[in-house]
């Protein structure tokens, strides 16, 4: 069972249960990478009484075409170690994608290498382009991101060679 809640909905073991998860299932799970996660919405997958699996949508602002899009960013999604290929991860996406459709210019994310399989599948599509952030110091390259960057299109036309700049944030920037 899927079900779907804002962060300010979420209890304090509920909040507690979900960063477990993500510490159990991601080695380099930053304090950073938490607070991404929140202020948003939060897809969180049941087995019974135990969490299994969990994803977010947040609101960003990225720079494309000269234009500022509403973009539903996904952060977090992990399933738990033996919940894995069992169909959580989709339940979990399919939620997130209803929310980015329904509220968003388009969809963002991050993408691991052992993530691109997955994200592909469901129809996300690689950003091609040049990658950037804006920073305190003005817009600046993020090199690094290039080819790692998925995104969810909406109604907005996106040229997916061109260049994509995200809003600053502390951490990983994208």
């Amino acid at each position: 069972m899927v079900r779907v809640a804002h962060t300010a909905d979420l209890g304090a073991a509920t909040l507690a249960e979900i960063r477990a998860l993500l510490d159990d299932v991601f080695d380099d799970m930053t304090d950073d990478d938490w607070e991404h996660a929140l202020g948003g919405m939060h897809a969180l997958g049941w087995d019974g009484p135990r969490l299994v699996a969990h994803g977010s949508v947040i609101q960003r602002r990225l720079l494309h075409n000269g234009k500022s899009l509403r973009t539903g960013y996904v952060e977090a999604v992990a399933v738990r170690r033996g919940q894995q290929r069992r169909g959580h991860g989709t339940a979990i996406m399919r939620e997130l994608e209803r929310i980015i459709r329904g509220a968003y210019d388009l969809g963002a994310l991050g993408a691991s290498d052992d993530g691109v399989p997955f994200y592909t599948a469901l129809g996300w599509r690689q950003w091609r382009g040049p990658t950037s952030a804006m920073t305190p110091r003005g817009i600046r390259r993020t090199e690094e991101e290039d080819g790692g960057i998925y995104v969810l299109p909406g109604a907005v036309p996106l040229d997916l060679d061109g260049e994509l700049v995200c809003d600053w944030r502390g951490g990983d920037v994208w």
